[in-house]
């Protein structure tokens, strides 16, 4: 029981850095999908919590003077994505291409209300971990793979 909790932990611990951290080491602990979910979710909600209340605190205690903003591709086309789809673009996105504290950095940036972050991302944790989770599972489930990792 001991370890076992201690695997969880660990996992939770990665997700909160990395979404699919979860599934991948989730499916190598032999969790079920509802485990796996409930690690992978769980450690991104978590990050999210923390980064929200981080930054509405970090916005209203500390002013940063910015003497240069440089225009990059990278936030040309957060600003494309976020123009054409929104915040729940944005948290759509975030499993899959940015982190769990990158995706809600930007909403938090954005002054997306706390109540849309947190839906939007809990909604969008949920779908992705039920698809890697039985992706993952899926893959490894093929005799070639099965193989190799042997």
């Amino acid at each position: 029981m001991i370890t076992y909790l201690l695997k969880f932990l660990a996992i939770w611990f990665a997700c909160l850095f990395k979404f699919i951290a979860g599934p991948v080491l989730g499916s190598a602990a032999n969790y079920s999908l509802p485990e796996i979910m409930l690690v992978t979710v769980g450690g991104m909600m978590t990050s999210v919590f923390f980064v929200t209340y981080l930054g509405e605190w970090f916005k209203s205690n500390w002013t940063l003077k910015v003497t240069e903003k440089k225009i990059t591709k990278r936030k040309r086309t957060i600003v494309k994505t976020w123009k054409k789809f929104g915040p729940a673009g944005i948290a759509a996105l975030t499993p899959v291409i940015l982190t769990p504290i990158g995706g809600t950095i930007i909403l938090t940036a954005f002054n997306v209300n706390k109540a849309k972050i947190f839906t939007y991302m809990l909604i969008s944790s949920l779908i992705w971990a039920f698809l890697f989770g039985i992706s993952i599972n899926w893959i490894l489930s093929i005799p070639f793979f099965e193989q190799l990792l042997r």
